[in-house]
C-alpha cells in the first residue's frame, strides 16, 4: 500500500509539474505575443512617422497623405512624394501669357541677357496638364535653384556655360541633343517630349505636357521619387498658425528693367497678385491672374560672363533677402550649408524664417541693385 501511495504521489507530482510547465509555457507564449504586438505597434508608428519625415514635424497624417515640400499643405502622398518638374518658361513680351504657370507651386524669376527675365515654374501637381510653356533654354544658375527642390529640370536648349553641369550634376530633360562646341548632351528627350504651336513664332511656341514629361523621365531612367535624404526647402507654418512680420508691405517691386513687375497685396484673400508689362499677369489657359501667398526677393552677386551679356549669378554665397507674407515683410539673410542644400532664410536674431502655407514667388535680384527695390 505504501508503494501504491508512493507511485500515486509521484504521478500526482509529475502531473502537477507538467501542468505547471504548461501554464508557464502558456504564460510565456502570451507574454511573447504581447511583446510582439507592442513591437509591431511601435514599428508601425515609427514607419508612419518616418513616412512623414522630420519635415512633417513627426505628425502622423491620415493614410495616404503627406505635407507638400513646396506649399506645406496636406496633399496626396502620390503627389507630395513624387519629384516635381522645374520647367524653364519664356517671359518676354511676345511670349506671354504663359500656359499652365498657374499650376506651379513655386516660381523663380531671374535676369538673363538683354535685361529681360526668365521664369522657372516648379510643378508638383501636374496631372492632366496638356500644355505647359512656352519652354525656353537653360542658364546655369537655374540648375542650382532646381536642385534645391530635388526637381527634374526641363529646358529647350541652353547657354554653353550650362553644358557641363547639365551633363554631370542634374536630372534634366532637354529638347536639344547637342551643343556646338560641346558635343552630345545627356538628357535629350527626343522630339516627342516637346511640340510647337502655330499661334506664336519660333522660338516662343515650344510646349510640353505632363504625359510627355513622364514618358521622357521613364525613357531616361530617372527616378520619380525624392532622394532619401531630401527633407524639404521651406519651413512652413502649421495649419492653425498665421505668420506676420513687424513691417507692412502691400506693394513690392523687385526693380527689373524690362518687364517692370510688381506685386499688390489683396487683404481680403491674403495673397499677393502679380503684375508685369503694365498689366495683370495671367495664365493663358484659365485667364486667371497669378497670385501667391509668399514672395521672396533674394539678392545675389551677379556679373557678366562675356560680351554677349550672359550672366553668372552666384546661387550659393548667401546674402540679403526680403520675405513678404500676409501684407508684412522681414529683411533677413539667406545662406546655404553647401552647394547641394536649399537656401535658408534667417531673421536678424538668427531664427529661421517661417512661411505661411501656399505658393511662393522668388525674385533673384542683383545685390548691386538693392536700391531699385520698392516696398510700400
Amino acid at each position: 500500500m505504501k508503494r501504491k501511495f508512493a507511485v500515486l504521489a509521484a504521478v500526482l507530482t509529475a502531473t502537477a509539474l507538467l501542468g505547471g510547465c504548461r501554464q508557464k509555457a502558456q504564460e510565456s507564449e502570451t507574454q511573447t505575443q504581447t511583446q510582439t504586438q507592442v513591437i509591431e505597434t511601435e514599428t508601425q508608428t515609427e514607419t508612419e512617422t518616418a513616412e512623414t519625415g522630420t519635415f512633417d514635424q513627426g505628425e502622423v497624417l491620415p493614410e495616404g497623405k503627406v505635407r507638400s515640400y513646396l506649399t506645406g499643405k496636406v496633399v496626396d502622398k502620390e503627389i507630395g512624394r513624387t519629384r516635381p518638374y522645374a520647367i524653364m518658361l519664356n517671359n518676354i513680351y511676345g511670349a506671354v501669357p504663359q500656359a499652365g504657370i498657374e499650376r506651379a507651386d513655386v516660381v523663380y524669376e531671374a535676369p538673363v541677357e538683354g535685361a529681360i527675365t526668365r521664369l522657372m515654374g516648379i510643378f508638383e501637381d501636374y496631372d492632366g496638364m496638356e500644355k505647359i510653356g512656352s519652354v525656353r533654354s537653360c542658364r546655369e544658375y537655374y540648375v542650382h535653384f532646381a536642385k534645391e527642390f530635388d526637381a527634374l529640370y526641363v529646358h529647350y536648349g541652353q547657354a554653353i556655360y550650362a553644358c557641363e553641369i547639365l551633363n554631370t550634376d542634374i536630372d534634366n530633360i532637354s529638347g536639344l541633343s547637342s551643343q556646338e562646341g560641346f558635343g552630345t548632351l545627356f538628357g535629350y528627350a527626343g522630339e516627342d517630349c516637346f511640340y510647337r504651336t502655330s499661334d506664336r513664332p519660333s522660338p516662343h511656341n515650344c510646349y510640353t505636357s505632363a504625359d510627355r514629361l513622364i514618358s521622357a523621365t521613364q525613357n531616361l531612367s530617372y527616378s520619380r521619387k525624392y532622394d532619401d535624404n531630401y527633407d524639404g526647402h521651406y519651413q512652413f507654418a502649421s495649419d492653425d498658425e498665421t505668420i506676420a512680420f513687424p513691417d507692412t508691405a502691400t506693394h513690392m517691386e523687385p526693380g527689373y528693367e524690362t518687364n517692370k513687375p510688381w506685386f499688390d497685396y489683396n487683404a481680403d484673400e491674403g495673397v499677393y497678385y502679380r503684375y508685369q508689362y503694365g498689366d495683370a499677369q495671367i495664365d493663358q489657359l484659365t485667364g486667371d491672374q497669378l497670385k501667391y501667398d509668399n514672395v521672396i526677393f533674394q539678392l545675389c552677386e551677379c556679373y557678366p560672363l562675356d560680351d554677349h551679356g550672359y550672366l553668372a549669378i552666384e546661387a550659393e554665397k548667401g546674402g540679403t533677402a526680403y520675405v513678404f507674407t500676409k501684407g508684412t515683410y522681414e529683411k533677413c539673410t539667406w545662406t546655404k550649408e553647401d552647394k547641394e542644400s536649399p537656401a535658408r532664410y534667417f531673421d536678424p536674431e538668427g531664427n529661421e524664417i517661417t512661411l505661411n502655407q501656399g505658393k511662393t514667388w522668388v525674385c533673384i535680384v542683383y545685390d548691386t541693385k538693392e536700391d531699385n527695390i520698392v516696398i510700400e
